[in-house]
């Protein structure tokens, strides 16, 4: 695993970001939410995807694919969008046959939105980025507790 260096967006400092870590990450300047967009394996998944603080949103693909290159910019504009609530985890299949097989995946890209390290949605093939973004946001939507009133917002 390595860390990534991200740039943020709101002061420019640049930042480096494990792919792992407790928490989510912040500038250690202007103490902004950071994207998280990492990269993961047969080996690395567990640490990385299941073990996420915070839901992660898991791309399957491949580099051979055109409907995979289509969806990646926009989710990375996702994950820059919701900064703190998501981390992106970016499956290539080609290296992780394991992971493929595990999940089911028979088309790509497939979206995964695991919590806890269970499968809380699942999209499969490529969308528009507006549609991209609503589907994750609902997705990561926080889940009602025993005892919360349904429907509720925050307030």
């Amino acid at each position: 695993m390595t860390d990534e260096i991200i740039r943020c967006q709101h002061c420019g400092r640049r930042n480096r970001v494990p792919a792992s870590a407790a928490g989510t990450p912040r500038c250690g300047n202007c103490h902004q939410p950071l994207p998280w967009v990492v990269d993961a394996d047969d080996d690395s998944f567990a640490e990385i995807a299941e073990r996420a603080s915070v839901p992660a949103v898991v791309d399957l693909w491949a580099p051979w694919c055109g409907p995979c290159r289509m969806v990646s910019p926009a989710l990375a504009q996702v994950a820059a969008e919701l900064a703190g609530r998501m981390k992106l985890v970016k499956v290539n299949v080609d290296n992780s046959p394991r992971l493929q097989q595990r999940f089911g995946v028979q088309s790509i890209p497939t979206l995964l939105v695991l919590r806890g390290g269970q499968v809380t949605a699942r999209q499969v093939g490529a969308a528009p980025a507006a549609a991209l973004r609503s589907w994750v946001e609902e997705a990561i939507r926080p889940v009602a507790g025993p005892g919360s009133p349904s429907g509720a917002g925050s307030g």
